[in-house]
């Protein structure tokens, strides 16, 4: 098909203009996340007014992680009154449960446990339904397991509250590196994180990271919270975030600040990141705006179309190499713009110098990620799981 549709003169004409359009729509794509990074950057968070919160972490097989994850929460500088914690194991297999058991102290935490259920997927959403259930707080903060936190970390993220806003999204980071493996996934994740952050600072909320999220457990039950998403593995944070959106009765924001990053630890071979991406992607079918879905499929197409062009290039038309240089360029020139402005006010373990090989293994990587969240399943802490 594409040898019939690039032969001739009108062929060439075709798919320069396809390009081009897709490129267009990619490039208005990454200025929008760039402006809403700006004014993200003006917002400044104010004194945390004290709610009384309950943090939802749900675990499983978590051994290595838990204790320093209990260790950065119940040193917040937050009175202890006014928060608890609420751990729920989802049938670990290790000794998650018995190290918690050993540490706990405090009165304000709990350890739940998430019982067999006739529902065979949405595990993680099914374990936080369970703590929010079980809270007290008025104020629902989500975060893993795997994550460590800074002790300003929650009085930070609670002080961008006021009383229209109803969900914010923090900030994520993996933990500096030696390793080329992990600086690639600190840039790409980074990459991630500030395209979250500068769609909502454009009222276009997409993406977030529950590892990093708060709402009012009010505002949850008012929209159904999971009820309607127990079909789909994944989705806790975005497909709730964009419930609330859609409402359009509350203001949703991005907590920027260095105090509200949460720390994790990268992939450690390339078999994990790759089943991490494809539990990611698994739920962008799932979007429930009909426009989202054709912007994430335009985005999809550029990708494509960069994946393409080379190789028409080589066997059909050289000149369409000269097309290819031009996106790329332009791409790799608003994408630097975007993960340096990240690197400047928000994240400080960037390593640029890998900008370029990153943007490179970028386009092919994107196309991967994309097709197997759609058509496949995913493993998931030593579980097979239904998408």
């Amino acid at each position: 098909m594409w040898t019939f549709i690039i032969y001739g003169e009108a062929g060439m004409i075709c798919l320069t203009a396809f390009s081009l359009l897709v490129s267009l729509l990619y490039f208005l794509f990454l200025k929008k996340i760039k402006n809403g990074l700006h004014s993200l950057k003006g917002i400044k968070s104010g004194n945390a007014e004290l709610k009384s919160v309950s943090i939802i972490v749900p675990f499983r097989n978590e051994s290595q992680n838990i204790v320093n994850c209990y260790n950065s929460l119940v040193n917040q500088n937050y009175p202890q009154d006014k928060y608890e914690i609420i751990f729920i194991d989802d049938n670990s297999t290790d000794d998650s449960v018995h190290k918690l058991g050993k540490i706990i102290k405090n009165q304000n935490i709990k350890v739940l446990k998430l019982n067999n259920t006739s529902i065979n997927k949405a595990f993680k959403k099914q374990a936080v339904k369970l703590g929010i259930e079980k809270s007290e707080g008025e104020i629902i903060v989500t975060t893993d397991a795997d994550c460590t936190h800074p002790e300003n970390w929650l009085a930070t993220l609670l002080s961008y509250y006021d009383d229209e806003t109803a969900f914010i999204s923090g900030p994520v980071e993996f933990n500096a590196s030696k390793s080329i493996f992990s600086q690639l996934q600190i840039l790409e994740f980074a990459g991630l994180v500030l395209t979250g952050a500068g769609l909502i600072g454009s009222g276009r909320p997409i993406i977030c990271n529950a590892a990093n999220l708060t709402f009012r457990k009010k505002v949850f039950f008012e929209v159904g919270g999971y009820d309607d998403m127990m079909n789909l593995s994944s989705g806790d944070d975005e497909l709730l975030m964009q419930k609330i959106a859609a409402t359009k009765k509350y203001k949703i924001k991005f907590a920027f600040s260095k105090n509200a990053i949460v720390r994790t630890e990268a992939n450690k071979n390339l078999t994990n990141f790759y089943q991490q991406r494809k539990r990611w992607a698994s739920k962008s079918l799932f979007y429930k705006s009909k426009l989202l879905l054709i912007n994430l499929l335009a985005i999809f197409l550029f990708f494509l179309n960069l994946l393409l062009l080379p190789f028409i290039a080589i066997f059909i038309n050289q000149y369409i190499v000269l097309l290819f240089l031009f996106e790329f360029f332009i791409k790799m020139l608003l994408e630097y713009r975007i993960v340096n402005f990240g690197k400047k006010y928000l994240f400080d373990n960037l390593r640029m110098k890998l900008f370029l090989f990153a943007e490179i293994v970028h386009v092919p990587y994107i196309i991967i990620s994309a097709i197997s969240g759609v058509i496949g399943n995913y493993k998931w802490k030593n579980r097979e799981v239904a998408r």
